[in-house]
């Protein structure tokens, strides 16, 4: 006949096991709760290294039928006012020249088709617009020295960052054959990623007016 101490240290002895056991089922059933949410998003992926060069600026690369220099980049906020709501804007500087050895065509600098912000997790942005010598589309003649340019992004009012990524695209000079073979004569077009420069960031106020 079992004691009186034997009985109780059974019953601790078994309200442990049991205690210790719904732990067990607890994490069990979390574990199964994450291989599920896994499964259905796609399993663990690899990280991917980007298949261009990662640059860091002040730098210059030639990118399709154009030199881009890229040397560093602006937060400009302008406070709010009693008529206006607060803004704030990434300008890139920029250094641009022709150098089409193609056709030694005079050309617009197309941004929104040749420079992305690189944002992690997110689809890259496109320019709202750029400028050369103030003028938006400015046209850079073939052979001319480098021109002075700025690539504006929209950025929300409160945007702070001590460096921005900026991604380059460079177009091919191919024929119409290769791609739908239809024609052999060759232009530029089919912009791909060249490379991705880090810029160093600060950030300016300017009041309007």
């Amino acid at each position: 006949m079992e004691s009186l101490d034997d009985v109780i240290d059974a019953m601790i002895a078994d309200r442990v096991i049991h205690r210790h056991r719904r732990k067990w089922l607890i994490a069990v059933g979390l574990v199964l709760v994450l291989a599920v949410v896994i499964f259905f998003t796609g399993g663990w992926k690899e990280h991917q290294g980007r298949s261009v060069d990662t640059l860091e600026a002040p730098t210059t690369l030639k990118a399709g039928r154009f030199e881009i220099g890229i040397t560093n980049a602006t937060i400009i906020r302008t406070p709010k006012t009693e008529y206006e709501p607060a803004k704030a804007r990434l300008e890139v500087e920029l250094q641009l020249k022709n150098i089409d050895e193609e056709t030694h065509v005079s050309a617009s600098f197309q941004e929104g088709d040749l420079l992305r912000w690189v944002l992690p997790g997110k689809d890259p942005i496109k320019p709202k617009n750029g400028s050369c010598k103030g003028v938006i589309g400015y046209v850079l003649v073939y052979g001319l020295p480098a021109e002075n340019c700025i690539a504006t992004f929209e950025v929300s009012p409160r945007y702070s960052t001590d460096e921005v990524e900026i991604g380059v695209l460079a177009e091919e000079y191919a024929g119409g054959d290769e791609v739908l073979g239809l024609s052999d004569a060759k232009f530029w077009g089919g912009a791909t990623a060249q490379a991705v420069v880090r810029v160093p960031t600060k950030i300016t106020t300017e009041t309007d007016g």
